[in-house]
């Protein structure tokens, strides 16, 4: 299985201390979190996207083309780009150049996003929601294909022999990010790419019939069902003992779901009770010491399948050297003993 940390950096004051930090510390602290992800010998490192001032990140392959320069190893991928926002011969040339900046370490995780302020900043029309996903992986898949591109579509002008440079060093691994709709998996079945699995919380086997409905669409599109690509990704927070995750990472986990039901108009208080339900047994919240989170990620697989986990470790104003200390378990301790696991 391959292991890696995705981050939103988003911008929140920490509940304990009160500080609030600028984007600029922010954006330095998700380089540090790349180069920390990559010396640790993990496999993936993700940055998402957002268009709001309470985030410090829109230009994703911006960020990761910097942060090719700082690492060697490990693949930079998009966790996600707002594909109905973004036109996709621009995304397609954004990540070619990182792909050959980086040595062939890009990829991109595309989704209709959560928020929706790209559209109006960027002139689309939110009715147009899911017809401009559709649209937009379809040119994307056949710009990643093809150097001269002959298109047509309902929301962009046509392309006519258009030269698409540069050219990535191979076909950019695409993947579809689903947060729990069976159409997005079914698409990203369709199409024969990646899925990219969001469960932050409850029974993850809730989450079964979006993987067997992805495996379906690929199988019924003629596509190689042995070389899908499956992630499961979710919040993370990983310390020696349970007792010292709960402590430490409570705090930061009620301020962060407060503040993003606040967003829509929301009163929600995450009580300790609810937190310490969240963790338990084989719920989705991955915050424990070593031992818990293998024992975690394991049964997931046993349900899933899946080839590749990620882990959003700095939501709610948490700590760096905190975070840090994840990332160090996470390649020192986790990833290690899993796939030990999995090859016995």
């Amino acid at each position: 299985m391959e292991f890696g940390i995705y981050t939103l950096a988003d911008i929140g004051q920490n509940p304990v201390n009160g500080y609030m930090p600028t984007a600029k510390e922010r954006l330095d602290e998700v380089m540090q979190y790349g180069q920390l992800a990559d010396e640790a010998g993990l496999h993936v490192f993700g940055v998402g996207e957002h268009h709001r001032l309470d985030y410090a990140v829109s230009a994703v392959p911006v960020v990761l083309s910097a942060l090719s320069q700082r690492t060697k190893n490990i693949q930079l991928i998009s966790t996600t780009t707002v594909l109905s926002t973004v036109d996709p011969v621009r995304l397609y040339e954004d990540f070619a150049t990182l792909d050959l900046l980086s040595n062939g370490r890009a990829e991109i995780v595309a989704g209709r996003g959560a928020f929706i302020e790209s559209f109006p900043l960027f002139g689309y029309d939110v009715d147009d929601y899911d017809a401009l996903f559709e649209e937009h992986l379809a040119l994307l898949l056949k710009l990643n294909r093809e150097e001269r591109v002959t298109w047509s579509g309902s929301y962009r002008k046509p392309l006519q022999h258009a030269d698409i440079a540069p050219r990535a060093s191979r076909e950019i691994p695409i993947h579809i990010g689903v947060g729990g709709t069976p159409e997005s998996a079914s698409r990203a079945g369709r199409y024969g790419v990646g899925l990219n699995l969001a469960i932050l919380g409850g029974d993850p086997r809730r989450f079964k019939h979006l993987v067997d409905v992805y495996r379906e669409a690929l199988l019924t599109a003629g596509h190689d069902a042995k070389k899908s690509k499956i992630t499961v990704s979710g919040h993370a927070y990983f310390a020696e003992n349970l007792a010292q995750a709960k402590e430490e990472f409570y705090p930061h986990y009620s301020n962060y779901w407060h503040y993003v039901n606040a967003q829509r108009g929301m009163r929600y208080h995450l009580s300790k009770e609810g937190f310490d339900n969240m963790t338990a047994g084989q719920n989705a919240l991955f915050v424990g010491s070593p031992n818990e989170i293998i024992e975690k990620i394991l049964m997931q697989h046993e349900i899933f399948g899946h080839s590749r986990f990620m882990a959003q470790l700095d939501i709610g104003a948490v700590p760096f050297m905190q975070v840090a200390k994840s990332i160090e378990l996470l390649g020192t301790h986790i990833m290690p003993a899993v796939n030990k696991a999995l090859k016995e």
